[in-house]
């Protein structure tokens, strides 16, 4: 028999016919799912299933089947074009029928194996495979497909809402049912109606794949072609994602391609020798996880990766794929006390770094979806397309600017003027990569608290602290993805066992938090300078970065040209109240209110409770900030704001009336103002305590076209 997974040559001088090898064994084979797994058909007029599993080292292959009682072990046959895989066709055999391989390993050890590429499986603890046909849900998102283009995502508007759906809600039906959980169809009109409520433009999905323990909240997958059983069938799930698109929401799903876990009926030892997973010891396993990680050098493997890529991708409408674990993948010394050292002496796994190339490229160019990393690696290049020598993904989770958040906001206010920099060091890295900023599930568990736990003071500090940190998050550079439950400020850390506190809705402060946060959503949305040119350093421009004794930040967004439609933010990390709060701007004018922290709550200053728009704040001709005007309001605690800029045509408006009320006109301000951000520091008048520059800002000239360099 064959080894197909040696890389010896093939010995022509023996062999003067030519070798044809199948796509799937040059890791080609993007839609392997179709040749492989159970496949209902009619073979010379008789109806049933034909099976197929890869295990070119197996003495024996047999097949159990519900259809014939679980008792006959009916055998399979190795191909005759590939005897690396096993075949049968048994009649009879239908949707719903449960089965699982019976494989004699080459160790001589007998094995009951779930289906690798089982399309559906029994709901744990149960783990059989469920035969299941392709293409009988009739879809209803044409509209949604149509306008998908991955080559254009980069440049709209992206919040993700991440959520575990065993968890976002329950119902329990009676006292036997232990788990509550809903139905993929029950969940999807009451998350649809929620997440569009709230302003999101996407969900991303934890846990779809088919995993055996809860606890591992689906990053332990055994089913890479099969959404858990826990909320339903395949069709309820195509469903769910059918229900968001036509609501206008994509759906991102987290996929793991680094490893697996050990049980029993998955790929662990699958024919008997480490088939799926590396044979070498010390790439074999992740110690931390105690998984086995896949051998990305396995064409075989390859190709049964990114056919799964692709099977959610055509056959369930998933938008992206989310990559769990890239870091583990890219170092070959990732949680490992012992390593191998790849042939340059290097802990980077070769490997894996191709496979994650592949499978970018592969994607890219042969769906309309993309992939997103989860990565903690100090890689460079990480969404730079392939062809540009980068790893390929289209987005990157900024795990820098969440760690450095999280530990800037568990300072007391009082000793955050030590740690300014953690606030403003975020904006040094913040164009290296098409970033996504998050506040995940995992900055939730483990004793880490719930983000409003997590800062220190009285409830209402710690409601207001976060909202200015979901101001800052908002309007800093880089798309969104926000938790569950982190909208509304639950007090207790997650749990996949339990259902939200959505009771906390109805409390002021909490709820609070949430209509903040849809407000901030629907500003990004509405903005353009807050989403678009997203790798463009001249769309942020600090305006006092220098603040750290008030714990006070202001900075803008802009476009890459000029002021027109920018915004101006300010943000206050502190419980102090700051009267004739002053901050610079390089554009005379009125500059108008559109978002403040405090908004939604009595007294306020809402346009609801001023019986209209709010009155602008007009400039002074007095420098501040290394600018030829500024503002002056009373800052509040813990308050962040938005203004918007004022148009050319308000300046001139601003310059009639100011002459026509017999006054001088304010200095026309420099023609142009710079983006970079200032060292120096400057007092400016009323503003004893902050840092200044005593340089006036230029704008810098309109770039070309051409993406600016890193």
């Amino acid at each position: 028999m064959k080894d197909f997974n040696t890389a010896e040559p093939l010995d022509t001088a023996e062999e003067t016919e030519e070798v044809i090898v199948s796509p799937f064994h040059l890791g080609l084979d993007y839609d392997s799912y179709h040749s492989l797994g159970a496949h209902s058909m009619e073979v010379d007029g008789v109806y049933g299933t034909r099976f197929r599993v890869w295990a070119p080292h197996a003495k024996d292959v047999t097949i159990l089947t519900s259809a014939t009682g679980w008792e006959n072990y009916c055998p399979l046959h190795r191909m005759e074009e590939d005897d690396a895989i096993w075949e049968c066709f048994l009649p009879n055999v239908k949707d719903g029928d449960l089965y699982r391989f019976v494989v004699d390993g080459a160790d001589g050890i007998r094995r009951f194996k779930s289906d690798p590429y089982a399309f559906r499986s029994e709901k744990r603890p149960a783990n059989a495979s469920i035969v299941s046909s392709l293409g009988k849900y009739e879809w209803h998102d044409a509209d949604y497909q149509q306008k998908r283009d991955n080559t254009t995502v980069v440049e709209r508007p992206m919040a993700i809402y991440e959520v575990h759906l065993g968890s976002w809600k329950k119902h329990f039906e009676n006292d036997q049912d232990p788990d509550g959980f809903l139905n993929y169809r029950e969940t999807a009109d009451q998350l649809a109606e929620y997440v569009t409520w709230m302003g999101y433009t996407h969900v991303e999905l934890i846990g779809i794949c088919e995993h055996p323990f809860d606890g591992s909240w689906g990053y332990q997958v055994t089913g890479f072609f099969c959404p858990t059983a826990r909320y339903g069938s395949p069709d309820d799930f195509r469903y769910f994602v059918d229900r968001m698109h036509q609501a206008g929401i994509g759906v991102i799903l987290d996929w793991v391609p680094a490893h697996f876990p050990k049980d029993s009926f998955g790929l662990e030892c699958f024919d008997g020798t480490p088939l799926y997973e590396s044979a070498d010891p010390l790439r074999a396993e992740y110690p931390e996880w105690g998984t086995k990680a896949f051998d990305h050098g396995k064409p075989e493997v390859c190709s049964f990766l990114i056919s799964s890529a692709f099977y959610w991708i055509q056959e369930f409408h998933i938008d992206a794929l989310r990559v769990d674990a890239v870091a583990a993948m890219i170092y070959a010394s990732f949680s490992r006390a012992e390593w191998r050292p790849n042939k340059f002496g290097g802990n980077i796994n070769l490997e894996s770094e191709a496979f994650l190339k592949q499978v970018n490229e592969a994607v890219c160019t042969g769906t309309t979806g993309y992939l997103i990393a989860e990565d903690s690696s100090i890689q460079p290049a990480i969404t730079t397309p392939v062809k540009e020598g980068g790893m390929g993904f289209l987005f990157k989770w900024n795990m820098g600017w969440m760690n450095d958040m999280m530990r800037y906001i568990e300072h007391d206010p009082i000793f955050r003027r030590w740690h300014h920099g953690e606030l403003t060091h975020t904006t040094d890295y913040a164009f290296f990569e098409n970033y996504v900023l998050v506040l995940s599930h995992d900055e939730v568990v483990h004793l880490k608290h719930s983000l409003v736990e997590k800062a220190p003071g009285k409830a209402e500090d710690r409601y207001g602290g976060l909202k200015t940190l979901y101001t800052f998050m908002f309007t800093h550079p880089g798309n969104k993805l926000l938790f569950m439950w982190q909208e509304f400020a639950q007090d207790r850390e997650w749990s996949e066992a339990r259902e939200l506190d959505w009771w906390l809705t109805e409390d002021l402060g909490h709820r609070d938090v949430m209509l903040c946060v849809r407000n901030l959503l629907a500003l990004y949305k509405r903005y353009p300078v807050l989403y678009a040119d997203s790798r463009n350093p001249t769309i942020f421009e600090w305006v006092n970065r220098g603040d750290a004794d008030r714990n006070t930040i202001s900075f803008i967004r802009r476009n890459p040209w000029d002021y027109n439609g920018a915004l101006l933010i300010v943000c206050n990390f502190s419980p102090c109240y700051y009267k004739d709060y002053t901050v610079g701007v390089p554009r005379e004018g009125y500059y108008s209110r559109v978002f403040s922290t405090y908004d939604n709550l009595p007294g306020g200053g809402s346009k609801e409770e001023m019986g209209g728009d709010i009155p602008p704040l007009t400039s002074e001709a007095l420098e501040c900030d290394g600018y030829d005007n500024r503002i002056t309001y009373d800052l509040r605690p813990f308050e962040s704001l938005i203004f918007e800029f004022p148009l050319p045509h308000e300046q001139k408006r601003k310059r009639t009336t100011a002459a026509k009320a017999g006054t001088a006109s304010p200095k026309k301000p420099a023609a142009k103002k710079p983006a970079a951000e200032k060292t120096a520091t400057k007092a400016a008048a009323k503003k004893p305590a902050a840092s200044k520059t005593a340089t006036k800002k230029t704008t810098p000239k309109k770039p070309t076209a051409k993406k600016p360099t890193e």
